[in-house]
C-alpha cells in the first residue's frame, strides 16, 4: 500500500508548471466564492468537489493517472451538487465518468505505466464515429430526461452529458482529440451552471470551476504532452526514469 501512495505522490510530480499556476489560481477563485457567500455544508462540498475536480482535469491534461483517484472523490460530491441543483444529467455525468474513466484508468496498465508514451491521434473514421456517438446520446438522454423527471433544463443538460460522456471514452483510449469534447463541455458546462446560478439552484462555484476547466482546455492544445512533444518527449523520460528506480 505504501508503494502506492508513493506511486500517486509521483503522479502529483512533473507537470507543466502553467498547470500549477492554473490549480493555485483556481483555488484562490474558490475560496473567495466560498467566503463571500452564507457557508453551508452544500458550499463546503462544492468548495471540495471543484478542488479536486481542478486537480482531476491537470492531471489528465499532464497524462498522469492519478486522475482516477482525484475524479472519483470528485464525481461523489459533484453527484450531491447536481441533485441538490435538478441537473439530473450532471449526475448522470458524473457516474459516466467513474465507469469509462476512473475506474478503467486505475486498473489500467496503459494508463499506469507511462501512459504518455501511448497517445494517439483519430482517424477519419474515429471522427465519424464520436460525432454520431454524441448526437445520439445527446437526442437521446435529452427527450428521456424530460420525459422522466422535473429538471428544469433537459437539453442544456443532455448536451453537456452527451459531450462529457464521449470525451471520458475518448480519454480513456487515449486519443489526444478528447480536448475538442472537453472544450466543447467546458463552454457547455459554463452555460449551464451560469443559467443554474441565475435561476437560484446552484452556487457561483460551479460556474468558475467551468471556467477553470476551459482554461485547462486552452493550456492541453499548447504546453500538454498531448499536444506538445517536447512536453511529451521530457515525461516520457522522466517516467523511464521512475520505472527504473522502481524496478532497481
Amino acid at each position: 500500500m505504501s508503494a502506492y501512495f508513493k506511486f500517486l505522490a509521483h503522479q502529483l510530480k512533473g507537470w507543466p508548471q502553467q498547470n500549477y499556476y492554473l490549480f493555485f489560481f483556481s483555488l484562490g477563485c474558490q475560496v473567495m466564492t466560498l467566503v463571500n457567500a452564507p457557508i453551508t455544508w452544500l458550499s463546503i462540498l462544492t468548495f471540495i468537489g471543484t478542488t479536486l475536480g481542478v486537480l482531476c482535469v491537470l492531471a489528465i491534461n499532464a497524462a498522469k493517472s492519478v486522475n482516477g483517484v482525484l475524479g472519483i472523490l470528485s464525481a461523489l460530491c459533484f453527484i450531491v451538487v447536481g441533485f441538490s441543483a435538478k441537473n439530473f444529467l450532471s449526475i448522470g455525468e458524473q457516474i459516466a465518468y467513474v465507469i469509462t474513466l476512473d475506474i478503467p484508468v486505475l486498473m489500467s496498465k496503459n494508463w499506469n505505466v507511462n501512459m504518455v508514451s501511448k497517445i494517439r491521434k483519430f482517424n477519419a473514421k474515429s471522427w465519424i464515429v464520436s460525432i454520431l456517438f454524441t448526437f445520439i446520446v445527446y437526442i437521446g438522454s435529452g427527450f428521456a430526461i424530460q420525459a422522466l423527471t422535473n429538471e428544469p433544463r433537459p437539453f442544456y443538460d443532455a448536451f453537456s452529458f452527451a459531450v462529457c460522456l464521449t470525451a471520458g471514452i475518448i480519454c480513456f483510449l487515449r486519443y489526444n482529440n478528447q480536448y475538442f469534447w472537453w472544450l466543447a463541455s467546458g463552454v457547455a458546462q459554463l452555460i449551464l451552471w451560469f443559467i443554474t446560478f441565475r435561476q437560484g439552484s446552484a452556487t457561483l462555484a460551479m460556474f468558475v470551476n467551468s471556467a477553470i476547466y476551459i482554461a485547462n482546455d486552452v493550456l492541453a492544445f499548447t504546453i500538454s504532452p498531448w499536444f506538445n512533444e517536447r512536453e511529451k518527449k521530457r515525461l516520457m523520460q522522466e517516467e523511464q526514469a521512475y520505472a527504473d528506480k522502481v524496478e532497481a
